[in-house]
């Protein structure tokens, strides 16, 4: 080969080796290292998180001492999407899936099956926003557990209007302090569905449910969730109807023993709840005691007990409802035991064995109403995504 051959051989050796080299400096340059791929994994993790809550059973029914029958039932069953788009702003979509998606009349234009759907807004360390319907600030610990936790609920809780829309404002004075504003619908339904039968009062024009809530701790051993919450229902021509709802909820905790204490008081002066069939100055207390004994790691034992009332009374004479002074038109006993197996550790899976039962009396009735139920099942949070 000539000189000028092996020159030009050369040269387009060269300018190959360096094209390639090139191409590989750029390859290197814009592929994500490994660290990187697991951040970014990470953070499209934390964006969207998807679970599917579930309480399924099979459920022996009686009357008194009579068998009613027995059933499957799918008690709860929950989709939850939930995360975080940066460490400001988050979003949660709740809805029941065994619940019917009627509502499209409802004054938030949002089916009832709905329970959470909004964002959330973290403005700095301290304060907090959710904007969107969501669930009602009121105290009490049961009344904060994930519905599937819960065997049976007290009537107060399983007849109040659970999840509205509206703006919550939380503000974190402590790790353990927590205040709460809550601003939300105080019905879902019009006036006249909500409050049946009514004539000559007319319902509020700014129907908005105010509760100030406190979760804390007074305690190593025990934790609060205090709320009062306020709304006006409507008016006649001589009177405001408005109701007054406390709840206090202290959850106690010592070794393997804990459990939780509920107070909740209710002054309506409109009747909101089927207990009772007077339609105006209705009053209700519930009284919730339960206690989890945890063996193991594995094997839990638990047992509850509720009391509660309604009645009504006379509005003193300045037109307004007098507090804790009511005629006593029901009672109502509930009470519950049972066992629960953790078969996985880090796993809110757990099989369970429970018996119910419930006795109400009404004023100018003998007899009382027992019902009573067994019931064998799971209760899993299943992480879908």
């Amino acid at each position: 080969m000539s000189r000028l051959g092996r020159a030009l051989a050369t040269a387009g050796l060269l300018i190959s080796f360096c094209t390639f080299a090139h191409a590989q400096q750029e390859h290197y340059t814009t592929e994500q290292s490994l660290s990187e791929r697991i951040g970014i994994i990470e953070k499209k993790q934390d964006l969207f998180h998807a679970y599917l809550s579930t309480h399924m059973s099979g459920d022996a029914l009686f009357t008194g001492q009579s068998f009613e029958g027995a059933h499957f039932s799918g008690r709860q069953f929950r989709i939850d999407v939930l995360g975080n788009v940066n460490d400001w702003l988050s979003f949660r979509w709740r809805q029941q899936l065994n619940r019917s998606n009627a509502g499209i009349d409802n004054i938030d234009n949002l089916p009832s099956s709905i329970d959470v759907a909004g964002i959330g807004v973290q403005a700095g360390d301290q304060w907090s926003f959710f904007f969107g319907k969501q669930c009602v600030a009121y105290g009490g610990i049961e009344f904060d557990l994930n519905p599937i936790e819960v065997y049976e609920y007290s009537d107060m809780t399983g007849n109040t209007i659970s999840f509205n829309t509206g703006v919550d404002i939380a503000y974190q004075m402590t790790p353990r302090q927590q205040f709460k504003l809550q601003v939300v619908n105080a019905r879902n339904t019009s006036f006249e569905e909500a409050y049946s039968g009514l004539t000559g009062v007319s319902g509020a024009k700014v129907p908005w449910l105010y509760t100030l809530n406190w979760n804390g701790t007074l305690a190593p051993f025990w934790t609060t969730r205090w709320s009062y919450s306020f709304f006006h229902q409507g008016k006649d021509e001589n009177r405001s109807y408005n109701t007054h709802y406390l709840a206090l909820g202290n959850f106690f905790e010592f070794g393997s023993v804990s459990g939780y204490f509920d107070f909740m008081y209710s002054n309506e002066g409109l009747n909101s709840k089927p207990l009772i069939p007077n339609t105006h100055n209705a009053e209700y207390r519930s009284l919730v005691l339960k206690i989890d004994y945890r063996l193991t790691s594995k094997w839990n034992l638990f047992a509850k007990g509720m009391y509660e009332t309604a009645g009504a009374s006379a509005p003193d004479q300045g037109n307004r409802s007098q507090f804790f002074r009511y005629d006593t038109l029901r009672t109502s006993y509930g009470y519950l035991c049972g066992v629960e197996y953790y078969p996985l550790e880090d796993s809110g899976l757990h099989f369970f064995l429970t018996y119910i039962g419930r006795s109400t009396g009404d004023k100018g009735i003998d007899t009382r109403h027992y019902t009573n139920r067994i019931s064998a099942g799971f209760i899993y949070q299943i992480h879908l995504l």
